[in-house]
């Protein structure tokens, strides 16, 4: 794991992602996932270029159940970015930095109110 991504569990999830006053892309994965492994470099590099600006986490849903059960998470890697608490993007599937990029950037430009 890279030096701007975190392990969230099932009781960190709720401090670290939905009270989070940052947008935070969390990564449903697993351990025997080799799309999840190949998305890994993906996610490392995504969480150093917004370091500061969105948070990156990482959650292992072999030893965290509970939190992907919430979410209705059926296949892995899944990422989902939560913005004040709600949930506002979900891809599943590995999917280029350009595509996460892009999603992250969505959420992170003042609103057009």
């Amino acid at each position: 794991m890279g030096d701007h991504v975190t392990e969230v569990t099932d009781s960190s999830f709720e401090k670290d992602v939905l009270q989070s006053d940052k947008p935070v892309l969390v990564d449903f994965w697993a351990e025997w996932c080799a799309p999840c492994r190949m998305l890994a470099p993906t996610i490392d590099a995504i969480a150093e270029k917004y370091a500061g600006s969105a948070k990156v986490v990482k959650m292992n849903v072999d030893d965290n159940p509970n939190t992907p059960h919430r979410y209705g998470i059926k296949g892995i890697p899944t990422l989902i970015l939560f913005k004040n608490g709600k949930e506002e993007e979900r891809v599943v599937g590995a999917v280029s930095k350009e595509a996460i990029s892009r999603l992250i950037e969505k959420h992170l430009a003042p609103a057009n109110t």
